[in-house]
């Protein structure tokens, strides 16, 4: 259904009044109205300009003065031609990949002196024009609107205007889309800009939604590392009775949310040049409307904004935004080679170990850095894995899946490099003096080639997953006859190119997961996962690595390092893992890897309680991933570790509690005191995991179960302790809770059943 009306004539559904759920848009009299659940956004479209002029989410104004709506620096080349490749005689420096060769950051800005183009016939960009939608004149004329429905519970709302005001922005037209899903309190928006003129531009500052929020609590809902934002950021009203969570589907470091609530790109690291007829369409962004009042449980207080989070905000971002883990095989729990092996494997080792994790309970194997030749490519190390087939069968004979390390860096005789030589970066990246591969271009034609060998690689071997690994991208990329206009511009071009490949190896090979890790998308150390990411990867490997008590030789200095010394490193891994997941909130966490459970028993370190917590901690998301020496893993941590994973994959079968989490109405995560969450169906069914700190001296704790339904009644079976906890109402749940004995760092996992 479309309909579609000049300015004045009233569009789609009627004027949306309180808070009916579903998604309405209408346009009269020169002013949009689009109405989420509980929200409703006022546009003016009058004057030659659009701009937001109230924000409501439950009743209360979000808005502190209205909005620029969207903003850019629109600036023409001087000469007006198209900007030229870089030739490989004229790529002067060559870069090295290193955590300390990253860029710097300078207050809020980036610095982008990495990105000069110093050559005599570089593009010279002038005229530069600030571009505002929301001011008074910046559209020649009146813009016109179109409402349709894409889908049946979908409606959008597309403003156009051809921008006026100064030679260099003639002929250049604005888009901004706006769409509302049926159900959800989410408004999405995108922006077009088209070049309808004769003259080579160049885009930059770009804010894809210009608000301006009142005085209100930021709280960033998903992790900010290293200078890159989060892509989650709730901004809410004392007392938590209001508020809008900011999500950006920007990727990596090229993303920025203001303290205002403006979501956009990052100044100095965002450009592009659009040619005559050509047409730029941004990532696009959303706000999520939540309200209520806070309520009291017995053990905490269950805020609005807990509660939206874990229920309909995550609803909204795995139905509407999409998560590819949701599409993917899961075949958890993983143990990963690197952490301390590092890339010292070959075949004997990769049998022996394989023989201890498939009794040990784990599903999934990662060969790391080290089985191919020279570290860099997809061809096999032969003289390591003389016979790779046999060596990949081994592993699956032992009930595993088996996964690869890959990198986008390639050796001068790979094949990739004989084939596509062309296809590197300029100018050059070189991994290190070490490892000497040089980084290939995601924004080039190479991104087809590496799936399909991928693809190939994969099939023939049986390889189900792939990590992604190594950094190219921050660097940027200026070679001829790649998609770039500007090194700049190259940097969201590679991360759209990352993004693509991620796409194309889903769709080529469905039965494989693709991961990929903090520093192939942008740096080392590197960025948090996103929703830009987890729309395209069934995993990602978030930052920092901390590989907890995996490797006492590097992490300890050398020095004797005793069994209950290495018994606490084990458990300070434990709970920077609750940490790391926990700071990611705001995003589905089951796709997401953190190193890692270390699977090393030092002298009787590895006790049956260490065992508990690592699965407990993991827990939080899913159970990858493990990694360190298993050859040190006794005959009784093999039993344990089986027991305990065969229940999590019995809970995943049963209740599919991975991609469930829920934390409104409990105590935030510790290591002092007690803490818990749950992993339940909508049914209230599945598992709440509760750990006990190190320095509380309770030795008893009530647990409160919010997330259950009142009028249901559950049978609650403790997995860990073997105890029988009897039948309970929902109610009493909410109301009393279940008390649960645990000694110092003791966990549990409690499986709820209905009645």
């Amino acid at each position: 259904m479309i309909r579609r009306a000049a300015i004045g004539m009233v569009l789609g559904w009627g004027l949306w009044e309180g808070n009916a759920r579903g998604g309405w848009i209408t346009v009269r009299d020169g002013r949009a109205a689009v109405q989420a659940d509980g929200v409703e956004r006022g546009i003016d479209l009058n004057g030659g300009r659009v701009r937001t002029w109230r924000y409501i989410v439950y009743g209360r104004e979000m808005l502190a003065a209205e909005a620029r709506e969207f903003t850019v620096v629109i600036s023409r080349e001087a000469s007006n031609r198209k900007p030229r490749g870089l030739r490989p005689e004229e790529a002067g420096e060559r870069n090295s990949f290193s955590a300390g060769n990253r860029g710097r950051w300078r207050g809020d800005a980036y610095d982008d002196s990495r990105y000069a183009d110093t050559r005599p016939d570089a593009p010279k960009w002038v005229d530069a024009r600030l571009v505002e939608a929301g001011a008074k004149g910046t559209f020649a004329g009146e813009v016109t609107a179109e409402v349709t429905r894409p889908k049946e519970w979908l409606k959008r709302l597309t403003v156009r205007g051809k921008l006026t005001g100064a030679p260099v922005v003639e002929g250049v037209e604005v888009e901004l889309i706006y769409e509302v899903s049926e159900g959800y309190g989410a408004i999405r928006k995108w922006v077009k800009v088209r070049n309808g003129g004769g003259k080579w531009l160049r885009l930059e500052r770009m804010t894809i939604d210009d608000l301006h929020l009142a005085a209100l609590t930021r709280k960033p809902l998903a992790a900010a590392m290293f200078g890159v934002q989060p892509s989650v950021v709730a901004f809410e009203f004392q007392g938590g009775e209001a508020g809008l969570i900011a999500a950006s589907e920007v990727p990596s470091a090229l993303r920025s949310i203001s303290d205002q609530g403006a979501m956009g790109y990052t100044q100095g690291l965002f450009e592009w040049v659009l040619g005559p007829g050509e047409e730029f369409t941004s990532e696009p962004v959303f706000y999520y409307g939540y309200g209520g009042a806070a309520k009291a449980t017995i053990c905490a207080t269950s805020t609005s904004l807990d509660r939206a989070v874990e229920g309909p905000y995550m609803e909204h971002v795995r139905t509407v935004i999409g998560v590819e883990a949701d599409r993917a095989p899961h075949h958890g729990p993983q143990w990963l080679t690197w952490a301390y092996f590092y890339a010292n494997i070959d075949d004997p080792l990769v049998r022996q170990l394989a023989g201890i994790l498939g009794r040990a309970g784990f599903k999934e194997m990662l060969l790391d850095d080290g089985w191919q030749k020279g570290r860099l490519g997809t061809e096999i190390d032969t003289k390591k894995f003389p016979d790779f087939k046999a060596t990949s069968e081994f592993v699956r004979s032992k009930g595993m899946a088996l996964g690869l390390w890959v990198s986008c860096f390639r050796d001068l005789d790979s094949k990739d490099m004989r084939k596509m030589p062309e296809m590197r970066i300029l100018p050059e990246l070189m991994r290190s003096q070490e490892l000497p591969g040089l980084g290939m271009s995601f924004a080039s034609p190479w991104r087809d080639y590496y799936v399909k060998d991928l693809v190939e690689l994969g099939r023939r071997y049986g390889v189900t997953y792939f990590k992604q690994d190594f950094t190219n991208i921050m660097y940027g990329d200026l070679a001829e006859g790649h998609e770039s206009r500007t090194r700049k511009e190259s940097l969201l071009r590679g991360l759209r190119g990352l993004l693509a490949a991620q796409a194309a190896l889903r769709a080529a090979a469905p039965e494989m997961v693709n991961e990929i890790t903090h520093e192939i998308y942008w740096g080392t150390p590197g960025v948090p996962a996103d929703l830009a990411a987890l729309k395209y990867t069934a995993r990602f490997h978030i930052p920092p690595n901390e590989c907890v008590g995996s490797d006492l030789a590097r992490e300890f200095g050398g020095r004797k390092v005793s069994a209950e010394e290495h018994r606490a490193a084990l458990l300070r891994g434990c709970w920077l893992a609750r940490q790391r997941f926990y700071s990611h909130r705001g995003l589905p966490l089951n796709p997401l890897e953190f190193y890692a459970a270390a699977t090393v028993n030092h002298e009787g370190s590895l006790t049956p309680e260490v065992q508990d917590r690592q699965v407990a901690s993991w827990l939080m998301g899913a159970p990858v991933c493990y990694s360190g020496d298993a050859r040190t893993l006794t005959e009784a941590n093999i039993a344990h570790y089986a027991k305990r994973l065969a229940e999590v994959e019995r809970l995943e079968k049963r209740y599919g509690i991975y991609k469930r989490f829920q934390f409104s109405g409990v105590p935030e995560p510790t290591d002092i005191d007690w803490h818990w969450w749950g992993k339940l169906t909508g049914a209230g069914e599945g598992a709440v995991v509760v750990v006990r700190g190190g320095t509380t001296s309770t030795d008893e704790r009530v647990v409160n179960i919010p997330w259950v339904q009142r009028a249901r009644r559950y049978n609650v079976a403790g997995l860990f302790s073997g105890k029988a906890y009897g039948e309970w109402t929902g109610a009493q749940l909410q109301d009393a809770g279940v008390r649960v004995a645990l000694g110092v760092y003791g966990s549990e996992v409690l499986e709820l059943t209905a009645r």
